[in-house]
């Protein structure tokens, strides 16, 4: 084993481009330091590089499994992503082999694709991201290996979990600047990424809109208050139950889909966690969209920066 050390934090995707071209062979592995890797994750891997029709897989990312589940933010963070991996990476993947962000915690490099692309952008909030959209945006194909498991440990505290929130939030708005001209000039070149770019493009419109409209709604809540419309007020919070009821439904039919495939139903026990999360889940989110989009744009305009620090994690067990 060979280690190199870096004096200066410069972040992971500086960390990382040093390693790869210190590293002699042909795929790179990027693992996190709280990930611990199934026994047979490498043979899995490789599995997806020996055809002739793989030359063009640019890496292999891996299925997210929550390690510390003992809180009720780590259950609710597995049902999550049960979600985000058992439903969207396939269905990303199976829509012109498209996806929006490889797993950071553990993903197989093609070392080929990645000197291609001129390795991971140092100045973005998050490498995984942006070398997911630098991979399609060249023509690469990315993989999603559901049956091959990964358990890492995830934020445990509301501070640690929006902290975290704001990174991805921030690193998705800076590929979707990024590569906005590209699609909007040459929507034909770019038609296999389309539907992704689309579906970040709605994401980031709908996150505006729901903030705004949720800060009229309290303040019209507020003004109703004053002036003693206790009727309106009713009727205010009833019609926003009922959206949220129909919002809740929704989630539920995804996030069951989801852990029927993931682990064949293995953590459907969790599925009981839902339903507060998936409310929280969806205020914080276009939060912290609306709230990173500044610094995103300072980023593109380049006065970015790629390092962040990483929450405190406890000693990985699974419960």
């Amino acid at each position: 084993m060979r280690t190199v050390k870096i004096l200066k934090n410069k972040g992971k995707a500086h960390a990382f481009n040093i390693g790869m071209y210190f590293a002699k062979g042909e795929y790179i592995l990027s693992n996190d330091a709280d990930t611990i890797p199934e026994k047979d994750a490498l043979m899995k891997y490789m599995n997806f590089f020996v055809h002739d029709r793989d030359m063009n897989t640019s890496a292999v990312t891996a299925n997210m499994d929550v390690q510390n589940r003992t809180k009720l933010l780590g259950k609710s963070q597995t049902v999550e992503f049960s979600s985000i991996v058992g439903v969207i990476k396939r269905s990303q993947t199976s829509i012109n082999d498209s996806m929006y962000a490889y797993s950071g915690a553990n993903t197989l490099y093609k070392k080929s694709f990645l000197i291609d692309v001129g390795g991971f952008r140092q100045n973005r909030a998050t490498e995984d991201i942006s070398i997911a959209w630098d991979h399609q945006m060249v023509g690469a194909v990315p993989r999603f290996a559901p049956n091959i498991v990964f358990h890492m440990n995830v934020p445990e505290t509301i501070h640690d979990l929006y902290k975290q929130r704001k990174r991805w939030a921030q690193g998705g708005t800076e590929v979707w600047l990024t590569n906005i001209k590209k699609f909007i000039f040459h929507p034909i070149q770019r038609r296999y990424q389309i539907s992704m770019f689309v579906d970040s493009t709605l994401s980031i419109i709908w996150s505006f809109f729901f903030v705004i409209t949720t800060i009229m709604f309290i303040a019209l809540m507020l003004y109703f208050l004053f002036t003693g419309n206790y009727e309106r007020i009713f009727h205010g919070f009833m019609m926003s139950f009922i959206f949220v009821t129909f919002e809740l439904m929704a989630g539920f039919m995804q996030l069951l889909a989801a852990l029927l495939l993931d682990h064949r139903g293995a953590k459907l026990k969790y599925w009981y966690f839902a339903p507060l999360y998936m409310l929280f889940y969806w205020m914080v989110n276009p939060v912290t969209v609306v709230m990173t989009f500044i610094p995103a744009l300072k980023t593109i305009l380049g006065f970015g920066s790629g390092t962040w620090v990483s929450p405190e994690r406890k000693s990985l067990q699974k419960k």
